[in-house]
């Protein structure tokens, strides 16, 4: 009975270290003997619940992110539902995406900013196995999100808010990932708490209006163009 009891917080214990070594070290610089000494549980411990040092990663990712794609899409419903079949405001689907992500930022139990700053980190720097995981976990929230902005912006072409989309996850997955570059970057010092939830508020004051401003930006002037020329000649009265 007692040993019942202890498995599922093994299972946690183990998925807690992981989560704060492949944030600390990345995948490749996080040992299983790392994660075994931190979690305080030998490698079998580990194997049982896991199998493989992959499964372990994607299982860190799966915990966090189930909760991140409802959350999503239980946001795009409510939104959809107040709109009544009526084209969503841009603003509004950037913050039900964007938003609900620095969410989590703020809450411990949702991994807070150490789970974030792995997320932006891994997603900076992939390994072939979990981009195809993420793919998996993403494909039905982003195809959403996707077709709402698709009827929100119908001035812009598809393939340019298809780019936005993608140039907006870039700059959110760099700006979670911490502060290091930009102190490389620019030599600065910069004061933030990043695993509190300041530093959640701090980068949702930051990040927000600048992917907004992105996905509202005019269009480049080759787009501008091939929608100029896509609309059809007035009729001339008779």
């Amino acid at each position: 009975m007692s040993e019942t009891r202890t498995q599922p917080d093994t299972r946690e214990r183990i998925l807690d270290a992981a989560e704060r070594l492949f944030m600390e070290s990345g995948y490749e610089g996080t040992s299983m003997r790392m994660i075994t000494g931190e979690a305080g549980v030998n490698l079998a411990a580990v194997n049982y619940h896991f199998g493989s040092k992959e499964a372990l990663l994607r299982e860190v990712f799966r915990r966090r992110l189930n909760w991140l794609n409802a959350e999503r899409l239980r946001a795009l419903d409510a939104l959809e539902a107040e709109a009544q079949g009526g084209a969503l405001k841009p603003s509004a689907i950037l913050e039900a995406f964007f938003g609900t992500l620095l969410k989590m930022g703020r809450d411990q139990s949702l991994g807070g900013m150490t789970f974030l700053r792995l997320l932006g980190r891994t997603l900076t720097e992939p390994a072939d196995f979990i981009r195809a995981f993420f793919a998996g976990e993403y494909a039905e929230v982003i195809e959403r999100y996707k077709k709402a902005l698709f009827r929100a912006l119908p001035e812009v072409p598809p393939e340019e808010i298809i780019w936005r989309f993608h140039l907006m996850l870039g700059a959110m997955s760099y700006a979670i990932a911490g502060t290091d570059a930009l102190q490389v970057i620019t030599g600065c010092e910069v004061d933030m708490n990043n695993d509190g939830p300041d530093a959640a508020q701090l980068l949702e004051a930051r990040v927000m209006p600048f992917l907004l401003g992105g996905l509202r930006a005019p269009l480049p002037q080759f787009q501008l163009l091939q929608v100029q020329q896509s609309k059809p000649e007035p009729t001339k009265a008779a």
